[in-house]
């Protein structure tokens, strides 16, 4: 009589075996990579990779050469149909960091992957300029709109930013002096670690660097008596463009506290006006993600151009009226509702959308929203606040308090489904 229970275990159990490889390349080609990474391009049957880094791992390719098609998804969908053959994927510099290893490993575990890293860009930069990694700041701007380096713009910041392509550097440049930050210095790196390698330096405000390479990353230190956002929650309001309609500075920060951001979460805000706690919320951290819902389409408009002007390009707006603007959207973790709460069905479709311990708050100016708010905290239970607020500005000659009108704030987390 067989064992065919112990069979099954012994096959649940068996050691997965690596069929494919992932190897860093960089620009000196075949004779930078290690014997062992070598020997993984010359024994794979299928070779995947960019048209340059086929052109780089040169003779070793031994098996059949596949430059990545477009759009790119269709050649991880190749990768990922050739499973159990001898694959390897050629990548630039380290797979892992911004590149295609994070993409397949979406796919592909780590027990049957093989990878041999070779030094980052980053890296590459930072031994060349001696800048510690660790104090630096490295961003990529490759494919993405150079404005996501907004946030980073203090003095004395020192950043490397990787470029989409030659115009890169000049783009970043002219942003800078656009912003106040003309005098920072430019480093721009081209083709590290290859024979074409070449540094070249200037200012923002005398940037006229000609025949860039392609292939290149950037060295900013800032300098610069421009705006700067600042760490803490509540940027000034007159960052924003607003027609009035903005959550003010002092209600925003005590809104960005209740709404308690966390790594990878998603807001809605729901009549965001200005869009400032959406944006800020975005600032928090780059893992997080968005959506304003705005039903004029001016105001839309006026979002999306705060969005770009403070570094979060990423924000999606959505232009439409509650409730029924928020059908087909992803949850969310968390939800503001800054206009339109009164309205028919608007609350009660963001705490059904919201997941399970998610956050609410909702902020109230009018008696009939403060009547509402008061009601679903009754029935719900949560905190509810009264914050009144006044500023200090000029009375015939002399000075007063001229007091805002008071809001009333709700926040309420949803129970988790796994609590008792």
């Amino acid at each position: 009589m067989t064992n065919s229970g112990g069979a099954e275990q012994a096959r649940e159990t068996a050691p997965v075996q690596p069929w494919l490889s992932i190897v860093g390349i960089g620009e000196d080609g075949a004779a930078g990579l290690s014997p062992a990474a070598a020997a993984l391009v010359r024994g794979a049957e299928r070779v995947f990779g960019g048209a340059r880094h086929l052109a780089l791992a040169g003779d070793l390719v031994a098996g059949t050469a596949h430059p990545w098609p477009s759009p790119f998804s269709e050649g991880i969908a190749q990768v990922l149909a050739a499973r159990g053959a001898n694959v390897c994927v050629l990548a630039s510099g380290d797979p892992f960091l911004h590149g295609v290893g994070a993409t397949l490993a979406r796919h592909v575990t780590a027990e049957e992957m093989r990878v041999v890293p070779a030094p980052s860009a980053f890296s590459l930069a930072a031994a060349r300029l001696g800048w510690p990694l660790q104090e630096t700041v490295c961003v990529s701007l490759h494919g993405r709109e150079i404005a996501r380096i907004r946030p980073h713009l203090h003095p004395g910041a020192r950043i490397l930013a990787l470029t989409s392509d030659a115009d890169g550097p000049a783009a970043l440049a002219a942003l800078l002096r656009d912003l106040g930050f003309g005098a920072s210095r430019l480093s721009v790196l081209e083709a590290l670690g290859g024979p074409r390698e070449r540094v070249r330096a200037a200012t923002a405000d005398g940037f006229a660097l000609g025949g860039i390479a392609p292939l290149n990353l950037v060295a900013l230190e800032v300098h610069g008596a421009g705006r700067v956002l600042h760490l803490g929650r509540g940027l000034p309001d007159d960052l924003f463009e607003h027609d009035g309609q903005i959550t003010k500075r002092e209600i925003r920060a005590m809104t960005l506290s209740a709404l308690a951001p966390r790594r990878g979460e998603r807001l809605w805000d729901i009549g965001a006006g200005a869009g400032s706690i959406a944006i800020e919320w975005l600032l928090c951290d780059p893992s997080l993600s968005a959506v304003a819902i705005e039903q004029d389409a001016t105001r839309a408009a006026r979002i999306a151009h705060n969005a770009l002007a403070l570094g979060v390009p990423q924000l999606r707006i959505v232009e439409g009226i509650a409730p029924s603007a928020l059908s087909g959207l992803p949850p969310p973790d968390a939800v503001f509702i800054g206009g339109g709460a009164s309205e028919p069905g608007v609350l009660d479709a963001a705490l059904e959308a919201l997941k399970s311990g998610g956050r609410i708050v909702a902020n109230g100016v009018t008696l009939e929203t403060e009547a509402l708010l008061l009601a679903h905290h009754a029935r719900l239970g949560g905190d509810l606040v009264r914050v009144s607020l006044a500023r200090a500005a000029p009375v015939k000659g002399m000075t007063g308090w001229r007091p805002a009108m008071p809001v009333t704030q709700w926040v309420w987390e949803k129970p988790s489904e796994d609590a008792p």
